[in-house]
């Protein structure tokens, strides 16, 4: 993959991603998933450039969403167990 499709993807992940409830990550990744592949075609990354460096890239999302959402908990856990 380019230098060009890596930082696009990083980027757009680190903007859009954000922490969400265990119930709606598969929904979320499939709608970022979308997204992501459209906005990258508007930049002139090809999808099969992202997809061959990661693979698909709803799962890399639902990923980065469960990541996001087990942190919050543990940072909701250390609060309430700090209180």
């Amino acid at each position: 993959m380019s230098e060009h499709a890596i930082e696009f993807l990083r980027g757009w992940i680190g903007e859009k991603v954000h922490c969400q409830s265990q119930a709606m990550i598969d929904k979320q990744a499939e709608t970022l998933a979308r997204e992501c592949a459209a906005k990258a075609a508007e930049v002139g990354i090809p999808l099969e450039d992202i997809q061959e460096e990661v693979g698909d890239i709803k799962e890399l999302i639902a990923s980065r969403l469960e990541e996001a959402a087990e942190a919050d908990e543990h940072q909701q856990a250390s609060s309430k167990a700090a209180e």
